[in-house]
Formats: C-alpha cells, sequence, structure tokens
C-alpha cells in the first residue's frame, strides 16, 4: 500500500456479492475517494469493469494541508488526525473493493492539493490505466475533479478518463459493464 489516507464514514456494504473475477489483465481503474454520493457510482463502475474485464482496482485519496499555521503542535495534531481519519476512510472503501472484486485495491493516499496529487500518482503509476470519476448531477455542477479534468485540465491527463453519471442505479451500472 502506497499510504496516502481515508475517512471514517462506514461506507454502505456492497449489495452485489463478488463475482468470479476475469483473470488479471494488468489494467488499472483508478478510483478518487471521497465522501460524494457519486463516489459510490465510480467505484461500483470500476469495480463491475474489473470483475467483467480483469484487471484491479486502485483508489486515491488526498488529504489536504491544514490552514491552522498559528500553533504548530496543533496543526500536527490536526493534520495527523486528517491522515488517520483517510486511512481507515481507504481500507473501508478497500473491503467494499475485495467484497465486489475478490481483489485488494492498490491503495493512494498523499498530503496536499488534490488535483495536484492526483497527477503526481498518475504521472508515478504507469499501470494506472484509467481513471474514473463519478459526476454530480445536482445543480451545483459534476464536482470540482470532474469541472477541472473536462475543462482547464482536458488535454493534461495522459490517460482515459471515464465519468461516470452520479445517479446510476446499480442495475444500470452492471448492465454498462
Amino acid at each position: 500500500m502506497t499510504t496516502e489516507t481515508p475517512s471514517s464514514t462506514p461506507s454502505p456494504a456492497p449489495s452485489t456479492p463478488a463475482a468470479v473475477p476475469a483473470p488479471e489483465t494488468g489494467r488499472t481503474f483508478l478510483v478518487v475517494v471521497d465522501r460524494s454520493v457519486e463516489f459510490r457510482t465510480a467505484l461500483r463502475f470500476a469495480c463491475r469493469r474489473v470483475v467483467n474485464t480483469g484487471g484491479k482496482v486502485a483508489l486515491f485519496h488526498a488529504v489536504p494541508h491544514s490552514d491552522y499555521h498559528h500553533f504548530a503542535a496543533i496543526e500536527e495534531l490536526m493534520q495527523h488526525e486528517a491522515k488517520t481519519e483517510a486511512e481507515r476512510r481507504l481500507q473501508q472503501v478497500a473491503a467494499d473493493v475485495h467484497k465486489l472484486t475478490g481483489r485488494f485495491p492498490d491503495l493512494h493516499l498523499r498530503q496536499g492539493d488534490t488535483l495536484e496529487q492526483l497527477f503526481a500518482v498518475i504521472g508515478a503509476n504507469p499501470s494506472i490505466d484509467m481513471l474514473v470519476l463519478g459526476a454530480s448531477v445536482g445543480p451545483e455542477g459534476p464536482g470540482p475533479i470532474v469541472s477541472a479534468i473536462s475543462g482547464k485540465l482536458a488535454g493534461k491527463i495522459l490517460i482515459p478518463v471515464t465519468i461516470v453519471p452520479g445517479d446510476l442505479s446499480e442495475e444500470r451500472i452492471d448492465a454498462l459493464t
């Protein structure tokens, strides 16, 4: 596991038992772990692709730097707590991935700006073949990562990006993958 960190919100258990995974192809589907509803849609999409076509899932999460610079000890404690929570969240999601795919995912926990760290992980791991993102369908827009990657950063990411509508049902995802 590349230590880079998870959150502590319990993850709902996947509703579909793990199928017999397809043979390993080496294809890696990277999913950004956050607390959004659409994250679950992207995760299921990636897991179903792995089950049906082979490969594995990789999970990414970035812990932002603390903005509390007045007292170093308090800032350090806040960073430690955020990292511990992020590690716990990644482990919970990794267990869900294992239930759905029969394989444990690669974990990438970083500290810093999410987009900068996402590009760094992709650049440092040539085995990552595709980024899978969930898009919010609410009035606030698709989300900051989807907006950035489909907008100003569109030509800068060197792997295919799959954007999954956040309101797809499990049945529809299963049919598509």
